[in-house]
């Protein structure tokens, strides 16, 4: 007799206690055998929260968004403030610890604040990337986009680094840190009231747009890491 025909011939009330019963045992197990899935956030001044309370930075308020949407995650912060890719590139190795099964990555923008050679940014992400793909985990990369002011050539080399080594590597890519920012605030003339004095760092609030909007893209990578 199968499972199930042993539930039946107990009678339905019987039945559906012995059922209820096995199911809560299933699921009691499977919590005592979850793991925790522990992501590294990989970045700059952005990722650590440069300007902000502890709380109200970029890890924090994302480790609360996954939270609220049932994600059972650890978020590393790996941000450093004035980090460019080649700092990134030099402390990947030892961020990627064997407990560590997704990595964020979210570098560029103090490569473009300093009018560093694209080639070279392009360069270091792909050591990152390459680092990330031999340690077995999943990634999630985020770019940013280059202004005008070193001209057509450097930004278009600046803003495809991205989406090429997403392809290279076979990682999804955010575009943009700025995405949900810019789509919320219409526009960055306009996005004054989500930014600190400094015009690059976001406040609070614009930290909790951001994280809104990259909400989705982390949680795909969680899964991703738990495969």
């Amino acid at each position: 007799m199968t499972a199930f025909g042993w539930f039946r011939s107990l009678g339905y009330g019987a039945g559906r206690g012995v059922r209820n019963l096995a199911l809560t045992l299933l699921v009691t197990a499977g919590a005592v055998h979850a793991e925790t899935v522990t992501i590294a956030a990989l970045g700059d001044s952005l990722t650590e929260g440069y300007g902000l309370a502890p709380q109200d930075g970029f890890v924090p308020q994302m480790q609360a968004w996954l939270t609220a949407h049932g994600a059972d995650v650890k978020l590393i912060n790996a941000g450093v403030s004035g980090d460019t890719t080649a700092g990134g590139l030099s402390r990947v190795d030892w961020t990627l610890t064997p407990d560590v099964q997704g990595m964020i990555v979210a570098l560029g923008g103090n490569d473009y604040l300093r009018g560093l050679d694209p080639a070279v940014s392009r360069a270091n992400l792909d050591g990152i990337l390459a680092a990330g793909q031999a340690k077995g985990v999943a990634m999630l990369l985020i770019g940013l986009e280059a202004g005008g002011n070193y001209g057509p050539a450097f930004k278009a080399a600046f803003d495809g680094m991205y989406t090429n080594l997403g392809a290279k590597y076979d990682v999804p890519v955010v575009p943009s840190w700025f995405r949900g920012l810019l789509a919320t605030s219409g526009g960055q003339a306009a996005m004054g009231s989500y930014m600190q004095a400094d015009g690059i760092h976001p406040n609070k609030d614009g930290v909790a747009i951001i994280v809104n909007d990259l909400g989705p893209d982390v949680l795909d990578l969680i899964a991703r890491a738990q495969k």
